[in-house]
């Protein structure tokens, strides 16, 4: 079966999804209003709170949420076959994603700009915003340690792509200051600055002396570098400084110097990059190689699959995005739709696309069954062999595949970037409202909360794992990072249907996907942390039982404080709609 096939059907749903159910949601549910005073406006300071224009915005928005995540996760869940995966997608796209990031973007712009966890207070009292605080906030580092783990790697794979993804920092601040300073508008700078980055990619993929290969400084594989470590640990070690270092300096400049003007070249990298990958199916045509369904699977899809692939399906940490920094800039309430739900779908296209360059890599069926042996095995696959397979879509128009390679691994780092500073910008304003809450008050500082991000966020990535001793940290926490994901999600659409109901709207658009995220989320958590990680099973992991354990701890009592919240709630502690 020709994969072109699966891209127009999944096409055809995502258009669908955001010309008639988005607009559904937006006129009939969230009511969206064009005269309201969005908080960009009301509490514009020039730092976090900035109108920005909505396809900017969509950039800042859409390059932020659409990190590796939605690339990783469908790359390992194609080990249960490519239709369970598609399904989840394109149905997890439209009618959970879409709703869940409008929704939360929407939610916090009505109610100056908070976060997710601050709304928790006002909807379901004070107890669920610490409880909603603290969830978020393991959340947050874990997202820091999986990405931070995701970049160094491919930074130590693909040395290439080091010189382009820095020379992309210096180019934003450029653009940001000309932008700010009315000198211009940003769409010729930043495909400028894309070209560029392009340009020192194809460079140095000829040229070894323009790539920055740690390991080979430290001697190459199996040489000693620092600490005892050998070359490739000590070049991890030191990748997750270095990126420690940048993510402090990026998450506490103003939006508008870093974020948004890098946010806003990422935006076309990633459409330049769909383009490439989507381009390359249609003049390849290749067909499907791997199983429909694989029956012979260890473990079962089901609860599984829908925590595997949390982002490009939903992903609570949208929710984060949305209500923590994009609600901040959104010029118009009526650009919501626009920012959140399309951003959605975008990252549904993403995930679309890899899975189906992980689907048409192999040669055949067997070298995929092969590769993909078990669920352990198909985890640690599949963001090489979604990298090579999108090498070999973008080579199908002629460019050499050591090339594609290079920029596709620019593409995922960019985007894990993104997503790892505003993570950390995201962890830092959490900190410093639990600062807040417990009259802490240097954690409500601005370096301090960040230096607290930071620090845990690279202890946690650089735990001791292996022979090695460090970078194992960011990998150990992809499964849970997954079902914390969700169960994210799954809170955030409570908060939603508990507003949209105390507001006499209709709110089932909301509470079907909920109910239907909380149950699969928390059954998976359940089998996790019983039955594989726990003491007793004779193989535990003590980090993800106590993570997981928290974790699972903490949802269920949000749920119990949210059912009774809806059934005896003050209906005045949110704000009314216009």
């Amino acid at each position: 079966m020709s994969a072109i096939w699966l891209a127009l059907a999944g096409g055809i749903v995502f258009i669908l999804g955001y010309k008639y159910y988005s607009k559904f949601i937006a006129e009939k549910i969230y009511r969206l209003d064009p005269n309201y005073t969005t908080p960009a406006h009301k509490y514009k300071d020039g730092v976090d709170y900035v109108p920005t224009n909505k396809f900017v915005l969509w950039g800042h928005h859409f390059t932020s949420v659409a990190g590796a995540a939605p690339i990783v996760g469908p790359a390992i869940a194609v080990y249960w076959g490519w239709l369970p995966a598609i399904i989840w997608v394109l149905l997890g796209t439209v009618f959970a994603a879409g709703v869940h990031d409008f929704g939360t973007l929407v939610l916090s712009v009505r109610n100056k700009g908070q976060s997710v966890g601050t709304l928790a207070h006002k909807l379901i009292g004070q107890r669920a915003k610490v409880l909603f605080l603290f969830i978020i906030l393991l959340l947050v580092l874990m997202v820091n340690a999986v990405f931070a783990w995701v970049i160094a790697n491919l930074f130590i794979s693909f040395p290439a792509s080091v010189l382009s993804v820095f020379i992309q920092i210096p180019l934003a601040i450029w653009i940001g200051y000309r932008v700010y300073n009315r000198k211009g508008g940003m769409l010729l700078p930043s495909l400028a600055a894309l070209a560029v980055m392009y340009g020192t990619a194809i460079i140095a993929s000829y040229f070894p002396v323009l790539q920055i290969d740690l390991v080979r400084y430290f001697g190459g594989e199996g040489a000693q570098g620092l600490f005892g470590l050998d070359a490739t640990a000590t070049a991890f070690f030191v990748w997750i400084i270095v990126l420690m270092v940048y993510v402090y300096i990026a998450s506490t400049l103003p939006v508008w110097k870093l974020l948004q003007p890098r946010d806003y070249i990422n935006s076309h990298q990633l459409v330049v990059g769909l383009s490439l990958l989507y381009l390359g199916l249609l003049f390849t045509n290749p067909d499907i190689t791997a199983p429909v369904t694989n029956p012979n699977a260890d473990t079962s899809w089901f609860p599984l699959l829908f925590i595997t692939i949390a982002c490009g399906a939903i992903s609570g940490f949208h929710g984060l995005v949305s209500s923590g920094t994009s609600s901040k800039q959104l010029d118009k309430e009526t650009d919501a739709r626009f920012v959140g739900y399309l951003g959605a779908i975008g990252e549904g296209a993403l995930a679309l696309i890899a899975i189906i360059a992980v689907i048409t890599f192999f040669p055949s069926t067997a070298e995929f069954t092969a590769t993909y042996s078990g669920f352990t095995a198909a985890n640690g696959a599949g963001l090489g062999v979604f990298i090579q397979g999108a090498s070999g879509l973008a080579a199908g128009l002629g460019i050499p595949t050591s090339v594609a390679a290079t920029i596709v691994s620019v593409i995922v780092v960019s985007f894990a970037a993104t997503t790892l500073d505003s993570s950390v910008r995201l962890m830092r304003y959490i900190i410093a409202e639990l600062g807040m809450e417990y009259n802490v008050k240097p954690l409500t500082k601005t370096h301090v909360a960040t230096t607290t991000a930071v620090v845990s966020s690279a202890a946690l990535t650089l735990i001791p794992q292996g022979p090695n001793g460090f970078g194992s940290g960011g990998y150990l926490l992809w499964p849970l990072f997954g079902t914390s994901n969700q169960l994210l999600a799954g809170i955030s659409l409570l908060l939603i249907s508990i507003w949209l109901k105390r507001q006499g709207r209709a709110y089932w658009p909301t509470l079907i996907p909920m109910a239907f995220l909380m149950f699969m989320t928390l059954y998976a958590m359940g089998i996790q942390v019983l039955t594989q990680w726990a003491p007793w099973t004779g193989q535990s992991d003590w980090l993800l039982f106590i993570f997981g354990s928290i974790i699972l701890v903490f949802a269920l009592w949000i749920m119990v404080v949210a059912i009774s919240a809806i059934m005896n709630g003050d209906q005045n502690k949110i704000e009314k709609s216009a």
